[in-house]
């Protein structure tokens, strides 16, 4: 899936938040080396669980209305923390008590912190790329000295008086 579409995505399950009125709305992109598994946690409060099933419910029915279905939802009976799970994002809709226990955003300090207004505009384009290639190319030269170091160490080793008397045995 494209990164904007999965954006648009999490910006559709942020406004469902808002709609129904979640509390201290976090949106964190996470680090692609820190987390394998997912691009995007929204994660809000709920003042009580039977608004944390109501924001669940807006956030499902909206994405499933665009044809965007979750892959797995947990939660739902307890209603102390509900989990949506749409692969590419996790909403993460907490009671109060339940989201200063587990306190996802000091776990995932990495993650960079968004604004929906940020969602809402096309992701900037990687310049790291034309870096990349010079640091691999500085790698490589590098490498190189070190072969060609350990090289002529080798040789001088094999040329010393003390390998020749090795050799022939005295």
């Amino acid at each position: 899936m494209k990164k904007n579409d999965v954006r648009a995505q999490v910006a559709i399950a942020v406004q469902a938040c808002m709609e129904k009125k979640a509390e201290d709305i976090s949106i964190l992109r996470l680090d692609a080396q820190s987390s394998g598994f997912t691009d995007y946690f929204v994660i809000c409060s709920a003042a009580n669980p039977r608004q944390v099933q109501a924001i669940g419910d807006e956030v499902d029915e909206k994405l499933s209305r665009l044809g965007h279905e979750s892959s797995h939802i947990e939660g739902r009976n307890q209603a102390e923390w509900l989990l949506l799970d749409y692969v590419d994002f996790v909403v993460h809709i907490f009671s109060e008590s339940a989201r200063k226990f587990y306190d996802l955003e000091r776990l995932w300090k990495t993650a960079t912190r968004l604004q929906l207004a940020d969602l809402e505009k096309p992701e900037p384009r990687k310049a790291a790329a034309p870096a990349k290639r010079a640091a691999g190319k500085k790698a490589a030269a590098k490498s190189a000295v070190k072969r060609s170091a350990r090289k002529s160490t080798a040789v001088k080793r094999r040329n010393s008086p003390a390998s020749k008397r090795v050799r022939k045995g005295k």
